[in-house]
């Protein structure tokens, strides 16, 4: 069963979605605990004064102008929950919220793996993705990556004609960089693009995390071809392994920095990718993905306000350091309802972060 918004909740549903400081767990809290959206967007300049701040909503002319936008590019906008939502990015705890969406929209739900690696690649890199990308694609695989320089732009090129989805990291028509002006049009041409910011946002280094957990969520499978020891394709595999997806990581020579990030996945126990057959093989074992009804819309909703004393409390047990709830609702002997009520409240002041997997750090 899924989700039919009218035009009115998909209006809310996106503008709760904008507002500041809302990210897709808090959103998905805020959803849980006031029923829908506009209960949830009533509730929230209340819930942000008991924190301290002023709650940062979009005016319903903005979202108006987002949606106009939108439209303007042909483009489509998708709601977590929705029929058209792909199936594979519901199985997310949490889902985004929002998906915008340009080309073929039937390639989300295709069979997909992901190929990530170093913008500055090396030839031999870049080689082997765009080669590694054209025997998915005759295999019955769809590439997904997030048209970067280097292997992204490659392992879209070698999928160009059998199937291949471009994750942005800013807007619908962010196209970065701006020699893929080209790339762009031939992913719409034959493939889909997928951004989970408003049409028109420049790109910024705080999204770049959530495009990758869009790559990672996506894919069956992630390869990284090459990577430096801290980079985003490392954050990408990380996030897969985290999803139950399967990690594959391109051996290279240890005198090249760029294979040192998969060469320490391979030590970490990523399988060793050395062509197609490595990738078939790991998936034989996938078990699908399993997403969770969406709820129906609910007319009640709970106003407790969360006792202070237990929101300063949990302010002083929250470090930098992710901590499940589980061990705050030991520390603090608090009901499970109240510790989500202040932790909703600590996040909207800016000072907690709420993390898929049921997990909370200092913000």
């Amino acid at each position: 069963m899924s989700l039919t918004l009218s035009p009115s909740q998909r209006r809310d549903w996106l503008r709760l979605a904008r507002t500041g400081g809302v990210g897709p767990v808090l959103f998905a809290e805020l959803l849980a605990r006031y029923g829908e959206p506009g209960r949830a967007l009533a509730a929230l300049p209340q819930l942000a004064e008991r924190a301290g701040r002023a709650a940062e909503i979009p005016s319903l002319a903005a979202i108006e102008a987002e949606l106009a936008a939108g439209a303007a590019l042909g483009a489509q906008l998708i709601c977590s929950g929705e029929a058209a939502f792909p199936r594979a990015l519901a199985a997310l705890d949490p889902a985004p919220p929002v998906l915008w969406t340009r080309g073929d929209l039937a390639l989300l739900n295709r069979p997909l793996v992901a190929l990530v690696g170093a913008r500055v690649a090396s030839a031999a890199g870049q080689r082997f993705a765009r080669g590694l990308a054209a025997d998915l694609g005759a295999a019955g695989y769809g590439v997904v990556s997030g048209m970067a320089r280097g292997i992204d732009g490659a392992a879209h090129e070698g999928a160009l004609e059998t199937g291949t989805v471009a994750v942005l990291g800013g807007g619908i028509d962010d196209i970065y960089p701006h020699e893929h002006r080209e790339l762009y049009a031939q992913i719409l041409d034959k493939g889909c693009v997928v951004a989970e910011q408003p049409p028109g946002r420049k790109a910024q280094a705080r999204d770049f995390p959530r495009r990758n957990r869009i790559i990672a969520g996506l894919a069956r499978a992630v390869v990284v071809v090459e990577a430096e020891l801290r980079s985003g394709s490392l954050i990408t595999a990380r996030l897969a392994g985290e999803m139950g997806r399967d990690v594959l990581a391109v051996p290279g020579s240890p005198l090249d920095p760029r294979a040192r990030g998969a060469n320490d996945l391979i030590r970490q126990g990523a399988a060793l990718c050395e062509g197609v057959d490595d990738v078939l093989r790991a998936l034989e074992t996938f078990g699908g993905f399993a997403a969770p009804e969406p709820a129906p819309f609910s007319h009640a909703a709970s106003e407790d306000a969360a006792d202070s004393r237990l929101v300063k409390r949990l302010a002083e047990l929250l470090s930098p350091t992710p901590v499940s709830r589980d061990e705050l609702i030991r520390a603090t002997r608090a009901p499970p309802g109240e510790v989500a009520a202040a932790l909703m409240e600590l996040a909207l002041a800016g000072q907690a972060e709420l993390l898929p997997g049921g997990l909370a750090a200092r913000a």
